[in-house]
């Protein structure tokens, strides 16, 4: 993926200056926002393993608003957490070992590549929230002046390539060092020992900022880069096709969660750190700091204001560059000469 969302550093890993602890949360039955209740389902209650993809953090404020708020119970799902571990979402999801997890554009179109028959059903985020990122006291004032700089990586096969793209197209000519280093590769540009990387502007953006760290970035788009879903609820087609009533339930209570996130932001953050006791400790004034930055940002919602959906547009401008790129690989890492059926990576069909 590209710069995995929250994912290189996790919530907790950085330090900041002290804070006032969250407030408590207010419960979304109380919130403008907040739809009519629907009738508590009366059946037998599907169980859904929810696969993270990192520890918890704003990419997944609306699963927990939902858990927090009982929509899932009242949708008849029993919902099942599965922390991230050593496995990627995708291959647990492949393995059948979970129904749904978080996902990225990028992360799912290479699983599908390697014939994962997995869906994104929903967008989390509308847009691309990574962006290149360098020290605004540096002389690097635009995309082409990285030439020949050092760029602190992660090493993901896409990230080159997307970088290269970005300086040419402002008239550069792509050339620069790359320095794999991963959860370090923040530290590095603060500590003056790379020149740029690519942050998660909602999470270690805001971070730095809490850390008095000024950074300039350089949004992909700005330079005529596709704009891509950078995080998705992707599931297991088998489970989709074998109950999609649940699949239904399960994906409308997330949906009305995210859209509660959308709405009201300080209480939802303030329900994700609820729900999960000491993960944000050491910053706890960050979840809230980041989801108002993606409510202000508009990266949780499309133009008519609604959550998860999605275009044909969108999935093929940034997964076609990436079959373009030959970073398609199959199950043997060779690049496939198929182009894939870009439709076949998402669905609105289980939106409410």
């Amino acid at each position: 993926m590209l710069v995995a969302a929250c994912g290189s550093t996790g919530p907790t890993a950085s330090p900041a200056p002290a804070a006032s602890p969250s407030p408590a949360p207010a419960s979304a039955s109380a919130g403008p926002s907040a739809s009519a209740s629907p009738t508590p389902f009366a059946g037998t209650p599907a169980t859904v393993r929810l696969a993270l993809d990192w520890t918890p953090n704003t990419d997944h404020t609306g699963f927990f608003v939902a858990r927090h708020e009982g929509w899932y119970r009242d949708a008849g799902i029993d919902l099942k957490v599965l922390p991230y571990a050593t496995a990627a979402p995708e291959t647990l999801l492949a393995a059948h070992q979970a129904e749904c997890g978080i996902s990225f554009q990028d992360s799912m179109t290479f699983a599908v590549a390697k014939g994962a028959d997995i869906v994104s059903v929903a967008a989390i985020l509308q847009k691309t929230a990574s962006a290149i990122g360098v020290l605004a006291s540096s002389q690097i004032q635009r995309p082409r002046d990285l030439d020949g700089k050092i760029y602190a990586g992660f090493g993901y096969p896409n990230e080159v390539p997307t970088l290269k793209a970005v300086i040419q197209a402002d008239g550069g000519k792509g050339d620069f060092k790359v320095a794999t280093l991963d959860a370090a590769a923040y530290e590095a540009l603060y500590n003056h020992q790379a020149d740029f990387t690519i942050p998660f502007t909602a999470w270690e953006g805001v971070e730095a900022t809490m850390r008095h760290i000024d950074l300039r970035y350089f949004r992909f788009s700005d330079y005529g880069f596709p704009e891509f879903y950078q995080v998705v609820l992707a599931c297991d087609r088998q489970w989709l096709d074998k109950d999609p009533d649940a699949a239904r339930r399960f994906v409308g209570a997330t949906v009305r969660g995210f859209q509660f996130a959308a709405d009201h932001p300080d209480d939802a953050a303030a329900m994700l750190v609820s729900e999960n006791p000491g993960v944000f400790d050491a910053n706890p004034d960050l979840p809230r700091a980041s989801q108002e930055f993606l409510v202000q940002g508009g990266y949780l919602v499309d133009a008519d204001g609604k959550v998860g959906t999605q275009t044909l547009e969108r999935w093929t401008a940034y997964s076609k560059f990436l079959f373009d790129q030959h970073l398609l690989t199959d199950v043997n890492e060779k690049p496939i000469t198929v182009e894939p059926d870009y439709a076949r990576l998402f669905t609105n069909d289980f939106l409410p």
